[in-house]
């Protein structure tokens, strides 16, 4: 089994930055790829970023593009997201994912690629 625990969460304004970690224990594997993907209130699960098993390669969602880096140091088994220049529409719950690497780049953004998720973690910005 793996576990994923988010946290860095919190209020903060717009126009502020903040960082998000996701520590994984049990069955660790720098192989797994691993993302981030955000819920906002009565919206559907989007796809933030993702990060390559070894790191060298990394996906954005559109909106996040040239504002949010994922990163993963897989020695402390752990995944980033800085968030920069945050505004209101980035308020939603980030949850991070883990699971095996897909056989194509465009399976990065879909749910059904990752099997292990964590609890979510509230970030709320405000105006």
């Amino acid at each position: 089994q793996v576990q994923l625990v988010e946290s860095g969460g919190g209020l903060v304004q717009a126009g502020d930055s903040l960082r998000l970690s996701c520590a994984v224990s049990g069955r660790t594997s720098s192989s797994r790829v691993m993302s981030w993907f955000r819920q906002a209130p009565g919206k559907e699960r989007d796809f933030v970023a993702g990060i390559s098993g070894g790191g060298l390669s990394t996906y954005y969602g559109d909106s996040v593009k040239g504002r949010f880096t994922i990163s993963r140091d897989n020695v402390k088994n752990t995944m980033y997201l800085q968030m920069n220049s945050l505004t209101p529409e980035d308020t939603a719950v980030y949850y991070c994912a883990a699971g095996a690497t897909p056989t194509s780049s465009i399976l990065y953004y879909r749910e059904s690629t990752y099997n292990y998720w964590g609890q979510g973690t509230q970030v709320t910005v405000s105006s």
